[in-house]
């Protein structure tokens, strides 16, 4: 099969029947892209969902876009985008066009209270999925229960914290820990 057609119609498949944004799409994408079709490693997928969570768009997008890209480069990438993007676009569009009161329908109001259910599943699913892949060392442990423990304060309490001051602040941590690390090495050679 062409593998243009088949990051298109992969990325729609994983499009069309997700409901809850990036983050619940992101269990779709891994077991799609890493563990049937292998275009990317589990590492890899790690660490374009963390870049992709940290650049401007979508993570959804982002993380389509690295795919398509590293299987075919610019073209790869135009055909996974489009797929993840063209059947949530069709979809609005459709429910634009012909229902001006689409949510007040009693039996779409009911069903998207269990869709909102199953994506709460579905990013626990892949969070999960990560933790149990993850290296399991001190120093990246320690920051994900830091993270975690700061997040769940943050909701308790309705704090209003910017998400960018977190990740900033989770990146000076992390650089600061590399840099301690490199500088003790150099000493340790010396």
């Amino acid at each position: 099969m062409n593998i243009l057609f088949d990051l298109f119609l992969t990325f729609a498949k994983i499009g069309l029947f997700t409901f809850g944004g990036g983050y619940a799409m992101i269990a779709l994408i891994e077991n799609s892209c890493v563990e049937k079709k292998q275009w990317i490693t589990h590492d890899e997928m790690m660490n374009v969902t963390v870049i992709a969570e940290s650049t401007p768009g979508p993570i959804a997008i982002n993380c389509a876009t690295f795919v398509g890209y590293k299987q075919k480069g610019l073209a790869g990438a135009a055909a996974a985008t489009v797929g993840m993007v063209l059947p949530s676009f069709c979809i609005i569009f459709f429910i634009s066009m012909f229902l001006d009161n689409f949510l007040e329908i009693a039996w779409i109001a009911h069903a998207f209270m269990g869709i909102r259910l199953a994506v709460g599943i579905l990013i626990l699913d892949a969070a999960i999925k990560m933790i149990r892949k993850m290296q399991k060392k001190a120093v990246p442990l320690a920051i994900m229960c830091c993270a975690f423990i700061a997040m769940l304060l943050i909701d308790l309490f309705a704090l209003r914290v910017s998400s960018i001051a977190l990740m900033l602040i989770a990146a000076v941590i992390s650089l600061s820990i590399f840099l301690m690390k490199r500088n003790a090495g150099k000493e340790g050679a010396a």
